[in-house]
């Protein structure tokens, strides 16, 4: 599996490359911005290992020209306690972070949470309805009547999620640990992001016809409009 190390360390990128190839990725670099944006937008990456801090240039600059064109998976790292970035990083679509200095192995844990798809041992024809709205598993595509619905990676896994449950509550713990490959944790605010961005996707698109409903302290479940 390839992917992609936009960071300015070459040696820690080197070491990392390393470790990874023992994971079975196969991992290519890139030190600056304008290399890091050229080569995500290649469409020869499943993933994205992103660093926020970029000499010269702004991590979430990069992330945002990225999913301007992309949806690839992307894996932000992040200064230990910067929660703006990190919050900035999420909303601007990015699918989950690691903290620096980070264990390896989590990176990877991380990586192949994000690189799951929803049903993968299922028929890939597989689609999901919820009145006018169509998540088409195998193509991975969303549609409301005739039009698209533009959705990150991580969205589209988190609405097969809710889509799939129909109008039964998902479960916080339970979607961290299939989205994620994390348990869920009280200060932890990734999901709630995306669940936001969602929200906005779907209200956008179907002027709340299709809702994310908050069961409080519970988790989140589909609604549609009478």
């Amino acid at each position: 599996m390839k992917i992609l190390l936009i960071d300015d360390d070459s040696e820690l990128t080197a070491m990392l490359s390393e470790y990874l190839a023992g994971e079975g990725f196969v991992a290519d670099q890139a030190q600056d911005a304008a290399t890091g944006i050229a080569r995500a937008l290649s469409g020869e990456h499943e993933a994205i290992v992103l660093d926020v801090m970029i000499p010269g240039s702004n991590g979430i600059d990069i992330l945002r020209e990225i999913r301007a064109h992309s949806d690839v998976p992307i894996v932000m790292l992040t200064a230990k306690g910067d929660r703006t970035d990190r919050v900035m990083g999420l909303e601007l679509g990015a699918d989950d972070y690691v903290t620096k200095p980070y264990f390896p192995p989590e990176l990877v844990a991380r990586l192949r949470a994000v690189l799951r798809r929803p049903a993968r041992h299922r028929d890939q024809a597989e689609r999901l309805r919820f009145g006018a709205l169509l998540c088409d598993l195998g193509r991975r595509e969303v549609r409301w009547g005739d039009g698209p619905v533009e959705l990150t990676a991580t969205e589209f896994n988190l609405l097969a999620l809710l889509l799939k449950s129909g109008e039964q509550v998902c479960t916080k713990e339970d979607m961290s640990l299939r989205l994620f490959g994390r348990r869920y944790e009280n200060y932890d605010r990734s999901m709630d992001v995306h669940v936001s961005k969602l929200r906005q996707k779907l209200h956008q698109a179907t002027q709340d016809a299709v809702r994310i409903v908050t069961v409080r302290g519970v988790g989140w479940r589909m609604d549609a409009a009478a």
